[in-house]
């Protein structure tokens, strides 16, 4: 009964943890990689119908940079994008390192396929278009500015990467071309139900002009969005406003006209100082685009390498859109569905300061378990339940492997639950160690989750019923997933951003540094049982009490 709150949890529950050890290992662990990850990718993300942003794309939201301004955006955004194509270009000569996990190396190959992808939307299910591996593979970036699209070649004729001066002055070429919002905010088409965006991208289509205008924007490298500032009321609201903004643009009035959110990779670059990237995750992931972030950091402290060739170069090319009745009706309808989405999303940012992942490396405790039995915790606290939560776990040390859930409640962190009243060190200590314990299982290969889908997949294509456990209220209860929750690591005080599963429940990110952890919280307004601040808040007292209790002042 793995987690579920007794009360609320039937007999017949432990059928389905049992599968484990009756389906789990007819492949072994590197064939069921190879074939189960296509699978999870089209059902986890292709086949999904919500839009993207709040439901899908994940964003993470990096410290503010020093300065206030459009010229001085406009200096990071060309340092940005030369820090981008220094990666790629690591990537593409072999001289990207290969990664390691617990002393085992991780696969490489999703790297390459960052690069010129793009989601396109379909009428049952989407896929993913690569055009880096082409044989003219595409050398240009895609700029939007005040809902305006640009392609930007940033690579000179000899192929070499273009400088920060080069890239800078082409970039104020694109502001003197975008001085004035568009009235058509073309890229918030890409923010509807797939459906309808698929029937609004087979219209849109149809037109010469605007057949040739997404293409430009799916081949593209990635995408730069140069946004206007946040709105800025006080520091704690601003986390939480700059994160939002990232993640879905802060709305038709505000910057969501300049994203075009099927594309893999877009760099949010806004007038205030903030900064940040907005990915869509069937083709990268977490760990990926912390490396990403990271040497982009590490990049935008060295000075310009090169100076800038004395050679005239084009013009920045604007892309145009015929818009005729049906499709300005699209975007008015799409503008409408974005605003009500973002106004139910409760975004809570925040920075815990009281302690970080030193704290339980110093009493032998993994600091990402430590930290997930806190959220069991200050959720039960709120809600008096312990509900099916899931937290992300790579697969990468198998080749193609991609990610894979570790269902984080465990009797031993509800035994110390119902204690916490009257707390018990070693009840934490066992449920802390557990959860580790459990989390190097699936990291091994031997998390559930992927192998249920195989089991129901499988039948599903060689004409088979389905297992009935799929159709049993117990399975629809443990896949309800009230806590959606993620770690990615990362070298800088950085943040990720997404929306929950489920109607009514929560996402959490969380990134721990030494002594200090940055926290994301969503939930739905729609629903009056949850409340992202109030978890919040349940959250910071949480992990000072278990503070208390490995270090009690008396």
């Amino acid at each position: 009964m793995n987690g579920l709150h007794r009360r609320k949890c039937p007999s017949y529950m432990r059928l389905l943890f049992q599968l484990q050890g009756q389906y789990c290992f007819s492949l072994t662990t590197k064939q069921q990689f190879i074939r189960i990850s296509p699978w999870w990718v089209q059902w986890a993300y292709l086949e999904s119908r919500q839009p993207l942003p709040v439901h899908s794309n994940p964003a993470i939201s990096l410290p503010r940079r020093d300065y206030n301004g459009w010229r001085s955006q406009l200096v990071f955004a060309s340092k940005l994008i030369a820090a981008v194509l220094d990666f790629k270009a690591k990537i593409n000569t072999g001289q990207l390192p290969v990664e390691y996990m617990r002393g085992m190396p991780l696969c490489m190959e999703l790297y390459p396929l960052l690069f010129s992808s793009c989601r396109i939307p379909g009428p049952k299910h989407d896929y993913i278009a690569h055009h880096g591996r082409s044989r003219h593979s595409p050398t240009h970036i895609t700029v939007v500015r005040n809902y305006q699209f640009f392609q930007l070649e940033v690579y000179n004729s000899d192929g070499s990467r273009m400088t920060e001066s080069q890239i800078h002055g082409q970039l104020l070429r694109i502001r003197s071309q975008s001085w004035k919002t568009d009235k058509e905010p073309m890229g918030i088409l890409t923010s509807e139900h797939r459906h309808t965006w698929g029937q609004a991208y087979n219209r849109l289509l149809k037109d010469k002009l605007n057949k040739e205008s997404v293409r430009l924007i799916e081949t593209g490298l990635f995408s730069l969005c140069l946004d206007s500032p946040v709105m800025r009321i006080s520091d704690e609201k601003y986390a939480s406003r700059k994160a939002a903004q990232v993640l879905h643009g802060g709305g038709t009035f505000s910057n969501s006209g300049n994203r075009w959110f099927d594309k893999t990779l877009q760099f949010v670059v806004g007038e205030d100082g903030s900064w940040g990237l907005l990915y869509e995750p069937a083709t990268a992931e977490g760990p990926p685009i912390a490396t990403l972030l990271d040497h982009i950091l590490e990049y935008c402290e060295k000075p310009d390498p090169k100076r800038a060739p004395l050679v005239p170069l084009p013009m920045p090319k604007k892309l145009y859109f015929h818009i005729d009745r049906e499709i300005k009706r699209d975007i008015e309808h799409a503008k409408q569905n974005l605003d009500i989405l973002i106004n139910d999303l409760d975004v809570n940012v925040f920075n815990f300061k009281r302690f970080g992942k030193d704290l339980p490396k110093q009493h032998n405790l993994s600091p990402n378990s430590f930290i997930q039995v806190a959220l069991q915790l200050a959720y039960y606290r709120v809600h008096n339940e312990v509900c099916p939560a899931c937290d992300i776990a790579s697969q990468r040390m198998f080749q193609g492997g991609r990610t894979e859930y570790i269902r984080s409640p465990t009797n031993q962190t509800l035994k110390f639950i119902l204690a916490f009243d009257d707390p018990s060190l070693q009840l934490f200590r066992e449920a802390v160690d557990t959860y580790t314990a459990l989390t190097l299982q699936v990291l091994k290969g031997h998390g559930i989750d992927h192998h249920l889908l195989g089991l129901k997949l499988q039948a599903i294509e060689e004409g088979l019923s389905i297992p009935k456990v799929f159709m049993d209220t117990a399975y629809g209860l443990a896949t309800h997933w009230k806590l959606r929750t993620g770690q990615v690591p990362a070298n800088t005080d950085s943040v990720m951003c997404f929306g929950p599963l489920v109607p009514d429940g929560y996402a959490i990110c969380y990134n721990p540094q030494a002594d200090h952890v940055h926290f994301s919280i969503t939930a739905f307004n729609c629903c009056e049982e949850t409340h992202a601040e109030t978890l919040a808040l349940t959250l910071k007292d949480t992990l000072c009490q278990l503070q208390e209790l490995l270090q009690p002042t008396v």
